[in-house]
């Protein structure tokens, strides 16, 4: 039996990978069963450790800001970067579609407020370089797919054991 979460799903989770049970997280107070909300800029993802075998984020990580002041300095979307990891069992998969620079629609959407490049997630995120871990990133991925889709940046990364250092 897999699960998947979509996260900023609305009112209705994407399941690309056909898990058997899906479920979503997003801010809007209507929600179905099996979404949760949750501000994912200033809260944890409401689930527990090693939840899932998906995690998916459709037009979603650019809503997340790179630095918030709450009342302290944060990473947010570092830190988002950690609850992701933190949900996904360990193989598991994360997939990103976000509107990525050089693209108009990355900046076009007055609430987009984080850029994402082709080279975010394989240099801040995954397992060999890990910039991403001088701002808090606990975690580990390894890139297996990313390619262009019109101006949507299509990533998929899998959960692995931290290097040791």
């Amino acid at each position: 039996m897999t699960r998947s979460l979509d996260l900023g799903c609305g009112s209705s989770p994407k399941n690309p990978f056909n898990a058997d049970e899906l479920f979503g997280v997003d801010v809007r107070e209507d929600l179905e069963a099996n979404i949760k909300r949750a501000d994912l800029v200033i809260e944890p993802i409401p689930f527990e450790d090693d939840a899932f075998e998906y995690v998916t984020a459709h037009d979603f990580l650019e809503h997340i800001p790179r630095l918030i002041y709450v009342p302290l300095r944060r990473n947010a979307f570092v830190e988002l970067m950690n609850e992701v990891y933190r949900v996904l069992k360990t193989g598991g998969l994360f997939l990103s579609f976000t509107p990525a620079y050089p693209n108009p629609e990355a900046f076009r959407d007055p609430t987009h407020v984080n850029i994402i490049t082709d080279q975010t997630f394989s240099a801040y995120f995954d397992n060999v370089n890990r910039w991403a871990s001088g701002y808090g990133f606990t975690g580990a991925f390894v890139i297996t797919l990313q390619e262009w889709r019109g101006p949507h940046l299509l990533t998929v990364m899998q959960k692995v054991p931290v290097p040791a250092q």
